[in-house]
C-alpha cells in the first residue's frame, strides 16, 4: 500500500486547491472552510468523516487546536489562501498591523501550531507588493527552520484556459531549496486550451425570461442534473482523464431581461459596452467611460478572462461566445478545470460564487506534482 501525504486545506471553499493536490498524489485530511455552503460541495465530493471539518472561524480552530492534535500529527502540508484586502502599495501600514488582515495572521499562527512539512500560501498577485514583509512575518512565526520562495504562476501556462495569475509562496523544513520545486512545478507548463475547447460540445441554453422562477427546469433554461452524453475530446480527457460520466450537473442558466438578451445577442465576440451595435439600447451610454467593462462578449479563440466570484451578481461580462446568455455554473467549472462529476452544491447564485473563488485545479495538480517530487 502507498504511503499516504496528508494535507489540511484551510479557507478551503469548493475544494479547487484540495482536488488538483489530490490529483499529484496528496490525501486531503482536514478542512477548515467558514461558509457551510462551500464546505457542504466539498463534503459531497470527498469521503472525510465529519470529524475531518473545522466549519468555521480559523480563529476558533486555532484556539481549539489541541482538540485536533491527533487528525494533525502526521500533516505533511498545509495550504491555503487568507483572504487579505489590507496589503496594496498604497497602504503603509504593516500587514499584520491592519485588522482586516487577521486571516493571514491566523494562518501563519497554525503553521505555527501544526509545523508541517510543507505549506502553500496562495493569494492575489498583488501580494508580492509586501513580500519583504511577507518574508519577516513567516520568519517570526516560524523561526529559520524553513525555507520559503514566492513565484507569479499564470494558470493558463498550465493548460487552464483563462487569464488567472495567482502569487504561490511554497515553504518546507526538509532543507529543499524552494527555487527547486518551483522548476519542478514549472516543468508542467503545456499551452492553454481555448474557451472553444472548453464550452464546445455541451447542450444549447436560452436565458430564463421568468423573474423568480429558480426551480424551473427544462430543456431551455437548463437542469442541476440530467443525463448527458458527453463529447470526448481532448480537453475532456484533461480534465476528466479516462474518467466515463454520464451525467451533467449545474449546468443551468439564470434569469435575464429582454434588454440584456438583446445585447447578448448583438455584440461581437471580443466587444464590451462601447460596441456600435449597441449605442442605441445601452443602459449607461452617458457614463461609458466608466461601464465599458458593464458588457463583455467572450472570443471563443482566446482563453477566458478571469472567473470571479463576481459571476454570482450578473454575467454580463461572461457572454457566451456564440448564445445570447452569460456562461453556465458548469461552464465556469469547465474553465476551471473542475471535472465534469464534480457537483457544486448550493443555491445556483452561489454555484457561481464557489467556482469563482476556487484555485483552478489543474494549476493546483501542478504544485502538488512540483511538491510530490521530493517527497
Amino acid at each position: 500500500m502507498s504511503k499516504k501525504y496528508k494535507f489540511v486545506d484551510l479557507f478551503a471553499g469548493c475544494g479547487g486547491l484540495s482536488l488538483g493536490l489530490e490529483q499529484a498524489g496528496f490525501t486531503p485530511w482536514f478542512v477548515n472552510e467558514i461558509v457551510e455552503q462551500f464546505c457542504n460541495t466539498y463534503k459531497r465530493n470527498h469521503h472525510l468523516d465529519d470529524t475531518h471539518y473545522f466549519v468555521g472561524d480559523i480563529a476558533e480552530l486555532n484556539k481549539n487546536i489541541d482538540n485536533y492534535s491527533n487528525i494533525l500529527s502526521d500533516v505533511v502540508l498545509v495550504c491555503g489562501g487568507p483572504p487579505c484586502q489590507g496589503f496594496s502599495m498604497a497602504n503603509r501600514q504593516r500587514i499584520l498591523d491592519d485588522p482586516r488582515n487577521n486571516l493571514y495572521k491566523e494562518y501563519l499562527l497554525f503553521l505555527q501550531h501544526v509545523r508541517p512539512a510543507f505549506f502553500i500560501m496562495e493569494n492575489v498577485k498583488g501580494m508580492m507588493n509586501k513580500i519583504e514583509e511577507i518574508k519577516q512575518n513567516f520568519f517570526d512565526f516560524l523561526g529559520s527552520e524553513y525555507l520559503f520562495d514566492f513565484q507569479i504562476l499564470k494558470a493558463q501556462d498550465f493548460g487552464v484556459p483563462q487569464n488567472r495569475e495567482r502569487f504561490i509562496l511554497i515553504g518546507n523544513r526538509l532543507g529543499i531549496n524552494p527555487k527547486e520545486i518551483f522548476d519542478e512545478i514549472n516543468k508542467h507548463k503545456r499551452p492553454p486550451f481555448t474557451l472553444r475547447d472548453a464550452l464546445i460540445g455541451l447542450p444549447h441554453l436560452e436565458a430564463r425570461k421568468v423573474k423568480g422562477a429558480k426551480d424551473v427546469e427544462n430543456s431551455q433554461s437548463g437542469f442541476t442534473e440530467c443525463e448527458f452524453e458527453y463529447l470526448v475530446n481532448e480537453f475532456y480527457e484533461f480534465i476528466n482523464g479516462d474518467k466515463s460520466i454520464s451525467k451533467l450537473y449545474n449546468h443551468k442558466n439564470r434569469y435575464n431581461n429582454e434588454r440584456d438578451i438583446e445585447i447578448y445577442r448583438r455584440l461581437p465576440q471580443g466587444a464590451n459596452s462601447l460596441h456600435e451595435s449597441i449605442a442605441d439600447i445601452m443602459p449607461y451610454s452617458r457614463r461609458n467611460n466608466i461601464f465599458k467593462d458593464k458588457y463583455f462578449k467572450l472570443d471563443e479563440t482566446q482563453i477566458c478572462k478571469t472567473i470571479t466570484s463576481h459571476m454570482k451578481f450578473d454575467c454580463n461580462m461572461y457572454i457566451h461566445p456564440w448564445e445570447s446568455r452569460g456562461l453556465s455554473p458548469r461552464e465556469a467549472a469547465r474553465i476551471q478545470t473542475f471535472p465534469d462529476d464534480y457537483i457544486i452544491t448550493g443555491s445556483q447564485n452561489s454555484w457561481y460564487a464557489q467556482v469563482g473563488n476556487a484555485v483552478p485545479v489543474k494549476l493546483a495538480k501542478a504544485i502538488g506534482d512540483g511538491i510530490m517530487k521530493f517527497l
